[in-house]
């Protein structure tokens, strides 16, 4: 974030030095100053194609065949940093959100075209689609009636690797919830106390990146108030205890029919507060970076057993 640069090292070679390093294109005021723009987050469309959101609104393209400087920027029309980015399972598509509260969807194809315009020999593109997610949770009319809610910083987003059209969103107060892009609107939330509540406090200093495991629609969340993680049911229908139209009556009546499906929020407790996590695709292992620099492992047995 304090520099204008991604640099590319090869881990085949054991060097300290980059392989490539790209630039974001110089940016000035209307006086002429230069505006800092540090980047946030980065991902990969392809071997050749990279992308990285910013701290000035923007997400900067590149093509590392053509040129060190960005072939495309994506704009949000707004100065506020992007936090996070997430291309959607086909490539195409660019969600971005940051301290706005908003999410944003860029088509990396060209959408709205008309709306395009240029700068230098960079094509820069306004986002297809946005969403404030306070307006989306005020919809929810029992999470309105409990909660007074104020639009919040979004620390990350993240696709459902087993449902792809479930889009996880975090906050700065330590909610998240989904966004299902199919059909706009917020179907889950998770609203943990308040930090008063146990007399702890919230980290406000530290952006909390959560992570996936690779089934059953579950999201780990390091604590914004206690040293642990949360393991959230977010699967993708009315039976997950965060679904917004979730009853624990009918849910007892749907699960005296059918197999029953192991449905419960759980907390893990660690002995660290934990600001990152990581997942293994394939044995389910939790890496949980601290604010403490330390790397905690939580294996598959252990939230096994608090399953």
């Amino acid at each position: 974030m304090k520099t204008n640069e991604v640099q590319i090292f090869d881990i085949g070679y054991i060097s300290s030095e980059p392989v490539e390093v790209l630039k974001t294109r110089r940016a000035v005021t209307v006086h002429g100053s230069d505006i800092h723009k540090g980047l946030t987050d980065i991902a990969f469309t392809s071997e050749s194609r990279l992308i990285a959101s910013d701290t000035n609104g923007g997400v900067n393209v590149w093509d590392r065949r053509m040129s060190a400087l960005p072939c495309l920027e994506l704009t949000s029309n707004s100065r506020g940093t992007l936090n996070s980015i997430k291309l959607n399972v086909e490539n195409q598509m660019v969600f971005g959100a940051g301290r706005h509260g908003i999410v944003y969807m860029w088509d990396l194809r060209g959408g709205r075209a008309p709306s395009a315009f240029q700068i230098h020999k960079e094509m820069c593109h306004p986002p297809v689609m946005s969403w404030k997610l306070s307006s989306m949770l005020e919809r929810i009319g029992s999470l309105k009636a409990q909660s007074d809610i104020v639009s919040k910083e979004v620390h990350s987003i993240d696709f459902d690797p087993s449902c792809p059209y479930q889009l996880a969103f975090h906050l700065d107060d330590g909610w998240s919830g989904i966004l299902d892009i199919y059909n706009f609107q917020v179907t889950h939330v998770h609203c943990p106390p308040p930090a008063w509540l146990n007399g702890s406090f919230t980290d406000l200093l530290s952006l909390r990146k959560p992570s996936w495991l690779a089934t059953h629609s579950i999201y780990v969340v390091g604590s914004s108030t206690d040293n642990g993680i949360h393991l959230l049911d977010f699967y993708p229908d009315p039976s997950s205890p965060c679904h917004v139209d979730y009853s624990p009556i009918e849910d007892a009546e749907r699960t005296s029919r059918v197999n029953r499906r192991n449905k419960q929020n759980r907390f893990i407790p660690l002995s660290e507060g934990v600001t990152a996590c990581a997942t293994h695709p394939l044995n389910g292992t939790i890496i949980a970076g601290t604010q403490l620099s330390s790397l905690l492992v939580v294996s598959q047995q252990k939230h096994s057993e608090v399953d």
